[in-house]
């Protein structure tokens, strides 16, 4: 051998080998047990025709060796002539409600199929992995099943890979393949319609109090544009018509639209508990379904967290506008991952209403000590209407907390410091309606309940509260009494 030829053993044709044996041992790991019985009982009986003699023996031995060996063959060169496909509908849900999900194996090869054993892979949050045996499929044909997930938690969950398990007419062999492509299921918060009802911050919006500005100041300043179909003909521009030499309009006046903020407090300090009936999944939806609300009646929504941080819009600066349905799908979709955030202040979200506030200011507030009490006060600027939503720490279900009663003092305290800073504030407590809590901010406070009762809906589902009890949402827990009155001076 030249030194120019390839070393035995290095060339490409080597690497193909080693790949083929390695494809080959992988295969024959999928042998189930009825084929290492059929091996087994082969090579006894192999064995036993040399011991004894029996050419019959042999035959035996060597059909009960080659048949798995052969399905092995047969179901390694058919595996990846297989493919399959999934589809979500609709692929974004809100929390409680189902989504469907389709699944679609095609044989691609020129030879039939055996029996087809398929699994999805699905987070564990939405239930157990579906799976599904499949008959016989022809060749070029195709199969397809489909399964509901209901998830109650939003978020975003990834589905798949799917995997396939191939097994041979005579089920001697099991070989599995993963598809590598996935799709991503987006749970948004639950949305609940809202009462139209006059806030005060849309004075200078949409509705009935709607601003409007024209173009220049004077009458005579007025920018006219080209006459259209449909024009009334009292808007004619005379003046400019005969310079222009065709028939001018004066521009409509331009609406200006209200502006809202939506400021959710994400702070992991001021929540207890996980689940679906947490307070903060309660203070998230709360806050989609003003955000979503507002849209709708034609405001500019920035949704701003406690961090200081907006959601990104197209304006840059994290207001949202033009079309509602789409507007609200970009907040929708950055509220199905919001997290609690490692921060213990209110001050950025301070800082960023300074640099750009006025209009409408709805806030979902945890639980508030004195000190951030006296920050969220300051939120509000002047001649902005303020209304905000605080958790109630004492109508929740106990948490390992060795004083309620004080817990539900120190929430009148909180709703006071903020009435006092001109906000129109309320408590909230577990499985609150909010549209109801809605309806009695539009009254400025005038009809607000006493702390601890609220209107209730149906629950949302159980939660581990802090000290790790699973709790029903919607269910206020027997909070103890006001200590006795003790004497002493005032």
């Amino acid at each position: 051998m030249s030194s120019g030829d390839p070393k035995e053993g290095a060339g490409p044709g080597a690497g193909r080998e080693r790949a083929a044996v390695s494809g080959l041992w992988a295969a024959l790991g999928g042998l189930t047990t009825r084929g290492r019985s059929f091996l087994a009982a082969g090579a006894a009986a192999t064995a036993c025709s040399y011991a004894l003699g029996q050419a019959d023996l042999l035959r035996v031995g060597l059909l009960l060796t080659v048949l798995p060996l052969v399905c092995v063959a047969v179901l390694r060169g058919t595996r990846h002539r297989v493919t399959g496909s999934r589809s979500l509908s609709p692929s974004r849900v809100s929390a409680g409600s189902d989504a469907r999900v389709r699944l679609r194996v095609d044989n691609v090869a020129r030879l039939p199929t055996g029996l087809l054993m398929l699994q999805d892979r699905v987070p564990y949050a939405l239930g157990p992995r579906p799976r599904f045996v499949l008959a016989r499929v022809e060749p070029g044909g195709h199969r397809e099943v489909s399964y509901h997930v209901r998830p109650e938690l939003r978020g975003r969950y990834p589905l798949g890979p799917l995997q396939l398990r191939l097994t041979d007419p005579f089920g001697m062999c099991e070989l599995t393949r993963g598809f590598s492509a996935f799709d991503t299921l987006t749970v948004v918060p639950r949305v609940e319609p809202l009462p139209a009802v006059p806030l005060g911050g849309e004075a200078a919006g949409h509705g009935d109090g709607r601003q409007r500005s024209r173009s220049l100041a004077g009458a005579d300043d007025i920018i006219p544009r080209g006459y259209r179909r449909g024009d009334d003909l009292r808007r004619v521009h005379w003046r400019a018509t005969a310079r222009h030499g065709e028939l001018m309009v004066r521009r409509e006046e331009q609406p200006q639209r209200a502006h809202c903020t939506v400021l959710l407090d994400t702070r992991g300090v001021a929540y207890a508990g996980v689940g679906p009936g947490a307070p903060f999944e309660w203070a998230v939806a709360g806050a989609a379904s003003a955000a979503v609300h507002l849209l709708e009646r034609g405001f500019s929504v920035r949704l701003l967290t406690d961090a200081g941080s907006p959601v990104p819009g197209r304006d840059g600066v994290g207001g949202l506008s033009g079309d509602p349905a789409e507007a609200a799908g970009l907040l929708l979709d950055a509220l199905a991952v919001v997290d609690h955030s490692a921060g213990e202040s209110l001050s950025p979200a301070h800082e960023a209403l300074r640099r750009g506030g006025g209009g409408l200011l709805v806030a979902f507030f945890g639980e508030l000590d004195e000190r951030q009490a006296a920050v969220a006060a300051r939120l509000r600027g002047r001649g902005t209407t303020a209304v905000a939503f605080v958790l109630d720490p004492s109508a929740w279900p106990y948490d390992g907390r060795p004083h309620a009663w004080r817990a539900r003092h120190d929430i009148e305290q909180r709703l006071r410091v903020l009435r006092e800073a001109g906000w129109t504030a309320l408590a909230v407590g577990p499985g609150a309606s909010l549209a109801e809590l809605w309806r009695m901010a539009g009254t400025g406070g005038a009809q607000v309940p006493p702390v601890g009762s609220y209107a209730s809906v149906p629950a949302a589902g159980p939660y581990v509260g802090a000290a790790g009890a699973t709790t029903e949402a919607g269910r206020i827990p027997p909070v103890p009494p006001w200590p006795p009155s003790v004497g002493g001076t005032a």
